[in-house]
């Protein structure tokens, strides 16, 4: 029996059409138009860093705690608001999540948050823990062939890569809804986490523990707010469809083909019932990455790619973009949904977080899916279906609770991502000295041109033989080991940096820092490099290579 599944307008997580189905067969359904995600508009809580608090990512030194002088500024900020905070725990990088004990509107969150910086000078920021949604509409199911795989006018061309490239060695981290046990990800599934702080939205009777199986996310109407969903919503398992684009087994005879079929996926489960919270994905992308997050357990399975099929409204946090420069600080590609709303991405975070490969979705005729977010900062499109024809997937049969294995399509830039994602993994396999910045200009310079219409889509629509003969290319072009660069600091942020003869100058700090080369001297400054780490004071070091 098949089953329609909707997701909560509620949390962090971007979604694509989502419906259960029974055993996969030939033939296929009629498909629902995809419909605009509903972001949540509210939060319980704040994010406030202090200028001392180091980012524990790298020391491993657990955050200090809230003094009472700290604690009393906070009670008369909150006073102001009707409003008392209270410390809950850290994130990695050394920020406090302060518990509200009410809700209020993002609005009134960010007056309050602006309230407590403006009462204590020793606040570096202080922003709303957003909740972000799933950007999800529900298909029915469809058990047609993998058009986006290898059709020529829509697919990614994943055969053809299939030959030099199929993810061996590459971890490929799903910061989602945790996942499902899946005859056709047997084996795939390395040890992951669970980073859901409340029991509530982990939906599973506790918090964070080692177990990232997702148990459900269904909810009933009203529990994650008022009126909030409108009605029952059943259980997604989002996080295993997916885990089955990226790294379903193939060749076994059974299910679906994945497109970094010698891939492992390492889950990191971040949102459950309603959704998740921006300071609970923080942590998940740090961590999957190979940093440190205090009282979780050292991350065994490195992943070198990060699929976040999330989002929510407006600006970049600071707390996600300290999150996302980490990442890159380890060698991780970070890939994320442009987003379901039809509108420009720019409002859409973390499509909008600076050094992501932000990804649209495209159908089956290579166009703009009608859903799909679109703008300047979308690096590159993936099929992620519309009408007529989804992204068929791993799934699970249950509508709350977990039952049989089963397969659906679902459409959205949720699915779009994870064939991006899958081709970092092939492209990595083939070549793991890229950096995150080498992948994304061979992504976007192999795209092949949209054969229909798809303004704002980036590069175009990604090319996964194209994408993986670039890798190999460059293991054959790179020169050979030269003696290692040392960096000499020269200058406080304001400051002059002088040196001699031609040299390559970084202005940051030790994990987020812009390069540009000069000759004799330069002002270390945001006006002549850009600004990598807002709220943070920034120094300058030349190379000690001479150009």
């Amino acid at each position: 029996m098949t089953q329609r599944h909707t997701m909560s307008p509620m949390l962090k997580l971007c979604a694509a059409a989502l419906i259960a189905a029974a055993p996969l067969v030939a033939g296929a359904a009629g498909q629902d138009a995809a419909q605009a995600t509903h972001y949540v508009v509210q939060t319980d809580r704040l994010i406030v860093k202090y200028k001392d608090d180091s980012d524990t990512s790298k020391t491993g030194v657990a955050a200090r705690g809230i003094d009472r002088a700290r604690q009393a500024l906070l009670d008369r900020a909150g006073q102001t608001y009707g409003a008392t905070l209270r410390a809950l725990r850290a994130t990695a990088n050394g920020a406090n999540v302060l518990q509200l004990n009410r809700t209020m509107s993002l609005d009134e969150a960010r007056e309050l948050a602006a309230e407590l910086k403006s009462r204590d000078a020793s606040v570096e920021y202080a922003e709303p823990d957003r909740i972000m949604v799933p950007l999800a509409t529900p298909t029915d199911p469809s058990y047609t062939q993998q058009w986006d795989l290898y059709e020529a006018t829509g697919g990614i061309n994943a055969p053809a890569a299939w030959d030099k490239s199929t993810g061996a060695g590459i971890n490929v981290a799903v910061i989602d809804t945790g996942y499902r046990p899946h005859a056709d990800l047997s084996g795939q599934i390395l040890q992951g986490y669970d980073f859901i702080s409340t029991s509530t939205v982990a939906n599973d009777g506790g918090g964070r523990d080692t177990d990232a199986s997702d148990p459900g996310d269904w909810a009933p109407a009203g529990s994650c707010g008022t009126g909030v969903p409108a009605a029952d919503q059943n259980s997604s398992w989002h996080g295993t469809h997916v885990s089955g684009t990226i790294a379903a087994k193939t060749n076994n005879g059974l299910g679906v083909a994945g497109i970094a079929y010698n891939a492992k996926v390492v889950p990191a489960r971040a949102l459950g019932r309603c959704g998740g919270y921006t300071s609970d994905i923080a942590d998940a992308i740090v961590w999957a990455s190979g940093g440190t997050v205090t009282g979780v357990p050292a991350n065994a399975n490195k992943a070198r790619v990060l699929n976040l099929s999330l989002g929510g409204t407006g600006a970049c946090d600071t707390t996600t973009q300290s999150a996302i420069n980490s990442a890159r600080s380890r060698g991780a590609v970070v890939v994320v949904a442009a987003g379901n709303a039809n509108t420009n991405a720019s409002n859409t975070n973390p499509a909008n977080c600076a050094g992501v490969i932000t990804v649209a979705a495209t159908n089956r005729s290579g166009g703009k899916a009608s859903y799909s977010n679109y703008g300047t900062n979308v690096t590159i499109a993936a099929p992620g279906g519309d009408n007529g024809a989804g992204i068929l997937s791993t799934l699970n049969s249950g509508t709350t609770t977990p039952a049989s294995d089963s397969y659906a399509a679902y459409m959205g830039t949720s699915m779009a991502t994870p064939h991006v994602a899958g081709v970092v993994a092939l492209m990595l396999s083939a070549n793991p000295n890229l950096t995150p910045d080498d992948v994304a200009a061979k992504l976007k310079s192999t795209a092949r041109a949209f054969p229909a219409p798809c303004s704002g889509c980036g590069a175009g629509i990604v090319n996964a033989a194209a994408a993986v003969n670039a890798a190999l290319a460059a293991v054959t072009t790179t020169p050979p080991a030269t003696t290692a660069v040392t960096w000499t600091t020269c200058a406080t942020e304001g400051g002059t940096c002088s040196f001699s003869g031609t040299r390559d100058v970084r202005y940051g700090t030790a994990t987020s820092f812009v390069t540009k080369t000069f000759t004799g001297s330069v002002k270390c400054s945001n006006t002549v490099f850009g600004d990598p780490a807002h709220g943070i004071v920034k120094s300058c070091s030349y190379s000690s290579a001479a150009k």
